[in-house]
């Protein structure tokens, strides 16, 4: 994600964003641990702190980079930190964001590039939304972005919540979860939740 608003991002914003980001991935690596080991491989929060205790110790350098630079380099820190299914999946959502964005991305490149991202980790993944994924979170959020208007950060915020609520009834067809058919039912999806509690971050940074 990037700024949703016009302003500029600094490399002192810049910094508050992926500290953000950082701390919360961290801090909640038990809970996503737990989603994960309801129906899948039991180590996306593990693997998800892991990344993200990577990306802090670079993070005087990803702070002073020019933002398309900064996702990149984040991307592929977490394609080879995290593993799993969720590095490439994450690392290419990042990465993408990065080639897409422009330095000083307005409300339109955000969700131009959101979009792009999207279109990659739908690929990547062999998947597409309502398969109980990150994908269920990320494309209400990008519809949020185009429909654009006032208080967006907190309705993003918002939305992303309810979107990765939304998994939980759903019947898992990508992933280790779909192997375990309706079982799935009943939990969240661990990567919708973890998208979710990013965008928040991220939400309440430019919101703040």
């Amino acid at each position: 994600m990037s700024h949703v608003g016009s302003n500029t991002i600094d490399a002192a914003l810049q910094r508050r964003l992926i500290e953000a980001v950082a701390a919360t991935m961290i801090g909640h690596a038990e809970e996503l641990t737990g989603l994960d080991q309801a129906i899948g491989d039991g180590d996306h929060g593990l693997n998800m702190k892991r990344g993200f205790e990577a990306i802090m110790v670079d993070i005087d350098g990803l702070a002073a980079k020019p933002l398309p630079e900064a996702l990149r380099a984040i991307g592929t820190q977490l394609v080879m930190k995290v593993g799993g299914a969720s590095g490439p999946l994450y690392g290419t959502l990042f990465i993408t964001l990065g080639k897409e964005l422009p330095a000083e991305p307005g409300p339109a490149d955000t969700a131009r590039a959101l979009g792009a991202a999207i279109a990659a980790v739908m690929a990547r993944g062999k998947s597409q939304p309502g398969q109980k994924t990150m994908l269920d979170v990320l494309a209400p959020i990008h519809a949020e972005l185009l429909a654009g208007g006032d208080d967006l950060t907190t309705r993003i915020k918002a939305r992303a919540a309810d979107a990765a609520d939304a998994t939980v009834p759903m019947k898992a067809l990508r992933g280790r979860a779909s192997f375990l058919g309706d079982r799935s039912v009943g939990h969240m999806d661990p990567g919708a939740r973890s998208s979710s509690l990013m965008i928040a971050a991220v939400c309440d940074v430019l919101g703040g």
